[in-house]
């Protein structure tokens, strides 16, 4: 159970700690996606774990034919996340990978709507409050974006980065033209 004073851990760490194409495989993840330490890339993972558990569960019970209402919730749940498309199976949950995920960070579509020029300044406005989702301020860069708000991302409006006129913002507007 544990108790409110100690939370339990949301991450395993890897079992071979010095796994040389885990390592390299890491520090490429955490370039591309500007991750701040490992434990965050670790948390990811044990949600794809968990995730892939759960698929080969509905599988086991298919099998048994049952289980097809909490697959098709399943399924659901995972197209509202943006993990999967219209017609996905649980076929298509087992192929999913660690990029998949961390391409529905925040931080990620901050970095693809061009309100940042790098990943790490991404990370940055995030964490300094200035990005808010469907209304809502968010400052965790790991923030997992459903698929009804991508289109929701914007500028926080107490934020200095609201106004067209900011430096940093008329910055990356010259750039463009």
């Amino acid at each position: 159970m544990g108790t409110a004073k100690r939370q339990s851990k949301k991450y395993r760490s890897p079992l071979k700690i010095w796994d040389k194409p885990r390592i390299e495989r890491d520090k490429v993840l955490r370039k591309k996606y500007g991750f701040k330490n490992k434990k965050e890339l670790w948390k990811v993972e044990s949600v794809l774990r968990n995730l892939r558990l759960r698929a080969r569960d509905l599988v086991g019970l298919k099998a048994l034919n049952l289980g097809q209402e909490e697959e098709k919730e399943f399924i659901a749940t995972l197209k509202k996340r943006g993990l999967v498309g219209n017609d996905a199976t649980i076929d298509d949950v087992l192929e999913l990978n660690i990029e998949n995920l961390l391409d529905r960070r925040l931080q990620t579509f901050v970095l693809n709507k061009e309100m940042a020029r790098s990943i790490r300044e991404a990370r940055q406005i995030i964490t300094h409050r200035h990005i808010t989702v469907d209304g809502k301020l968010i400052d965790s860069p790991s923030y997992m974006v459903k698929k009804d708000e991508e289109d929701k991302i914007g500028y926080a409006e107490s934020s200095p980065l609201s106004s067209s006129a900011h430096p940093v913002r008329a910055k990356k507007e010259e750039k463009h033209q």
